[in-house]
């Protein structure tokens, strides 16, 4: 007999991880679940492991803490294991490094290699009809070692669909030994064969300040040049009621507004996470230019209100043509790498669903409708719950793509899963599995 989950989840990054916690914790109604994740090993955002990099939300906002604070999961917790919490309260910050994070994210996931097969990559989904034509189950196909590797099937009554994000770069550019995304970052220096002479960074976000900062703290005897086409970096707007944005509740008045409304909130606050940058990063960016410009020696190079507009690989180097946008003008540079801070997109549950993808409802733009619990509307012959963690900003706002509500979204869509109404209750400590 074909094995039947009651869910199974496509991806295991902290969306997913933090339904695993979750449903963990429900003793009372436990479900039998695996989790497919097509890298071979846990890992987020390896390659932007930068030192000293620092994430940019509060420890708090881990896989739990928003949803239930008494959880074993906790990053307070997890740093108690690991005999830090009290060194970490004299450092007198709620932004851990993006490194510790990372292991936090490890040390929870260890909890649930049981669960989760990883080197699994899912290939399409197939709705598995009754007698009557009903859709009560689907068939998730997946390929393991690569294209030619072997295909096998996991069947479930719900899919929780958490693929993450695709990192997105200007048309016509391709990656190569010498141009790269931000995400391959850290492979990619590995790898360089000589000391390089000269980086090209792309890009006005986060991501391309932090790289530009690497670059000219590691290597010293390089020219960085930064290149984007606003006038300056914009700083993020963290301040206290602009970050309201990222609360639970906020989901709420956000689903619930109309769409002009829904646009305008997104126009107004993609100040708070898009193209943007950590003041502090900002401010010591700026620090190294006017020094070296008062020292006579620009090796951090800020080509502001300017775009590429041509690359040549050369194979020792790369010829990038740069034009200002205020005169017109263009200026070659040769460069032992280019990197590209240009961003992400989320992946687009429908290049996952299949045939399953058919019985999605959409709406007048063709975006996929989604209920306030997370869960993909369908026809009515499709009787399988399909629901998202992720590429759902225009149904549920900003917070979509990141840890802000991450915890609280675990506990909704298990809640909808098991048929509970509303947001789910934070439990007792007494009845937890595991708690502590």
């Amino acid at each position: 007999m074909t094995r039947v989950y009651d869910l199974a989840g496509i991806g295991f990054g902290p969306s997913n991880l933090a339904l695993a916690i979750a449903l963990g914790e429900r003793g009372d109604s436990p479900l039998d679940a695996v989790f497919l994740e097509k890298q071979q090993a846990f890992g987020w955002h390896r390659d932007m492991l930068i030192d000293g990099a620092t994430m940019q939300v509060s420890f708090l906002k881990d896989l739990v803490s928003m949803r239930n604070p008494v959880s074993r999961h906790s990053f307070v917790n997890y740093l108690h294991a690991k005999g830090r919490l009290a060194d970490f309260i004299n450092l007198k910050t709620i932004y851990p490094t993006r490194l510790e994070f990372h292991d936090y994210l490890s040390w929870a996931a260890a909890d649930f290699d049981d669960q989760v097969r990883y080197g699994a990559e899912v290939v399409t989904v197939r709705p598995v009809e009754d007698a009557d034509g009903r859709v009560g189950l689907l068939d998730v196909v997946v390929q393991s070692g690569g294209p030619d590797g072997e295909l096998a099937t996991y069947r479930a009554r719900n899919l929780v669909v958490a693929a993450g994000l695709r990192p997105t770069l200007p048309d016509g550019v391709v990656t190569d030994g010498r141009v790269w995304h931000s995400q391959e970052l850290l492979t990619r220096l590995a790898g360089l064969p000589a000391a390089p002479r000269r980086f090209v960074v792309v890009g006005a976000g986060q991501s391309g300040a932090e790289v530009t900062e690497h670059l000219h703290r590691k290597y010293p005897g390089a020219e960085i040049c930064a290149v984007f086409a606003r006038y300056g970096y914009s700083p993020a707007d963290d301040s206290p009621f602009a970050n309201r944005i990222f609360d639970p509740a906020a989901v709420d008045d956000f689903y619930a507004a109309p769409e002009q409304v829904k646009r305008m909130l997104l126009d107004y606050h993609g100040n708070t996470n898009y193209a943007v940058v950590d003041l502090d990063l900002l401010r010591e960016l700026y620090r190294r230019v006017y020094e070296e410009r008062a020292a006579g020696t620009e090796r951090l190079r800020v080509l502001n209100m300017s775009r590429v507009t041509g690359l040549s690989d050369e194979g020792t180097h790369v010829d990038v043509t740069v034009r200002s946008l205020a005169n017109g003008e263009t200026e070659r540079l040769r460069a032992d790498a280019v990197v590209y801070a240009t961003g992400y997109r989320p992946v687009d549950p429908l290049d996952l669903l299949g045939a399953a993808g058919g019985y999605c409802r959409r709406d007048e733009r063709g975006a996929l409708r989604v209920g306030r619990d997370h869960r993909v509307e369908t026809t009515g012959d499709m009787d399988c719950g399909i629901y998202l963690q992720g590429a759902t900003e225009h149904t549920h706002g900003i917070t979509s793509t990141l840890l802000s509500t991450t915890a609280v979204r675990a506990g909704e869509i298990l809640g909808s899963i098991l048929g509970t109404a509303g947001r789910p209750s934070v439990p007792s400590a007494a009845s937890l599995k595991g708690a502590g």
